[in-house]
């Protein structure tokens, strides 16, 4: 039998180095990077694939490293690259013993550790949002930590006044509403007898209003939600955690399943008290990230919820460095629930099923009507063999059979959220990474967000390369 082709050839180089960390370096800029663009990108990811005699084979093992991409006037500062990693429990204490400590979400070794026996030691590599004076980094579980926003050096653990504890369950993607500065977010607990799903609602200052338990049928495993106007709502896919094999000592990765059979759900509970209003059955997909999700104007008991969803899960295709081996397809959908009735009343998909990933929109438009976005995508999604992010994508609602794209040149690989910088006067940039594996060499690609298929307009080459991230946002200068 001949081996799956490969369609990345190179991407190992990606994972094959530690990234050096870096203060206030200048870039180069080939191109013209906007008038209007200034404020700093902020993105996180894994970055250290190796720890003593021990290398990770999961893309979400990696120690995060947090970069601050800052965009000033160009005719004076320019633009500088901060990046640092991470410096949280699981980095601190393995970088004193000089070899690996923790468990990790894909890779386990003798003698591993456990939080207490039943968590992972967050190596905090996958988002970070800005919350009061603070940058908080966040992993697949776990709290947050505080980053000073300009330095990007680690403040410590972020308890939210002593709120939470280290156990408390805390997903990676909190929703800071951008009218309140209030944050909400969730976490599972993954209880065999009575699991139950964590709701949060923090007022701007990190003060807690609230934490509401709702019950789920299994311990769903569920990374993200969505926050609209009145309402939160979770997408509940039927991939479940076993923890008795985690405790038996295997990865988490190793303890997840997939039973397409039990069917998915949408859950919604108020945002003001967070008590459950439906409980909606939607298929028998699975979603990874949302998009986001508001109330219709038109009619209030309506509910439309957008999110990527994907024909099964994508964890087991971040094998390192032969990542997306046998991705399915997936596709933005739109869900509009009637909340008075508890029922899916209209679905509506876009045509493009690229296996698209880590989705952006206009960060003052969440939870309220808008119509943009912009994702990641994977030309050779439905091929067998390894691949990964080659494409820009650029998809709007108010149009959904036109999809603009633009396609990176062979063994260019793309990562980091294409986070999306408005322009005051109309329109606006989206920024993303690129790795040309041929050279070894990292950039960051700077695109008019809307027109992408011109490719980007400004390329900003780094003297020493960068690891491929994950969550990226930006936040405009004041």
């Amino acid at each position: 039998m001949s081996e799956a082709p490969d369609h990345a050839p190179g991407l190992e180089r990606a994972f094959s180095f530690v990234p050096a960390e870096r203060t206030a370096e200048r870039l180069r800029v080939e191109g013209e990077v906007p008038a209007f663009l200034r404020g700093t990108y902020y993105l996180n990811g894994p970055a250290r694939f190796t720890r003593g005699d021990v290398r990770y084979r999961h893309w979400l093992d990696g120690d995060g490293m947090v970069c601050a991409l800052r965009f000033d006037d160009p005719q004076t500062a320019g633009v500088h690259l901060t990046a640092r990693f991470v410096r949280g429990t699981k980095l601190v204490e393995e970088e004193a013993a000089g070899r690996a400590l923790y468990r990790a979400f894909g890779t386990s070794f003798p003698g591993d550790r456990l939080v207490r026996g039943i968590a992972l030691e967050s190596p905090l590599n996958v988002s970070l949002y800005p919350f009061g004076d603070a940058l908080l980094a966040f992993g697949e579980q776990g709290l947050p930590w505080e980053l000073d926003p300009d330095t990007l050096e680690t403040r410590g653990v972020y308890g939210f006044g002593g709120a939470l504890n280290p156990l408390s369950p805390f997903a990676a993607h909190p929703k800071i509403d951008p009218a309140t500065g209030e944050l909400f977010n969730f976490g599972v607990s993954f209880s065999a007898v009575q699991p139950s799903l964590n709701l949060y609602r923090f007022d701007a200052g990190g003060g807690l209003i609230y934490r509401r338990r709702l019950a789920l049928p299994e311990p769903r495993s569920l990374h993200d939600f969505c926050l609209a106007g009145r309402h939160v709502a979770f997408f509940l896919g039927p991939y479940w955690l076993d923890m008795e094999a985690l405790r038996d000592g295997r990865t988490l990765l190793d303890s997840l399943r997939w039973e397409p059979e039990r069917g998915s759900r949408l859950l919604v509970a108020r945002r003001d008290d967070g008590e459950a209003v439906a409980s909606v059955p939607v298929g028998e997909r699975y979603v990874l990230h949302g998009i986001n999700a508001f109330e219709d104007p038109a009619d209030a008991d309506r509910l439309i919820v957008d999110v990527l969803e994907l024909d099964r899960p994508v964890y087991d295709q971040y094998s390192v460095p032969d990542l997306f081996p046998d991705v399915a397809p997936g596709r933005p959908v739109r869900l509009t629930v009637d909340l008075s009735t508890g029922a899916l009343v209209d679905r509506r998909e876009i045509a493009y099923e690229r296996a698209p990933d880590f989705p952006a929109i206009d960060p003052e438009l969440a939870g309220r009507p808008y119509e943009d976005f912009w994702m990641l995508g994977i030309s050779h999604t439905g091929r067998p063999g390894r691949k990964t992010f080659d494409q820009v994508v650029h998809a709007s609602w108010a149009h959904p059979e036109r999809v603009e794209v633009w396609q990176a040149p062979p063994g260019h690989y793309l990562g980091g959220e294409p986070a999306f910088a408005p322009n005051p006067a109309g329109g606006g940039a989206v920024i993303c990474q690129r790795f040309d594996a041929e050279r070894g060499e990292s950039a960051f690609l700077v695109f008019d967000a809307f027109d992408v298929a011109a490719g980007p307009v400004a390329v900003l080459p780094l003297e020493r390369p960068l690891h491929l991230g994950f969550h990226a946002l930006f936040a405009g200068s004041a």
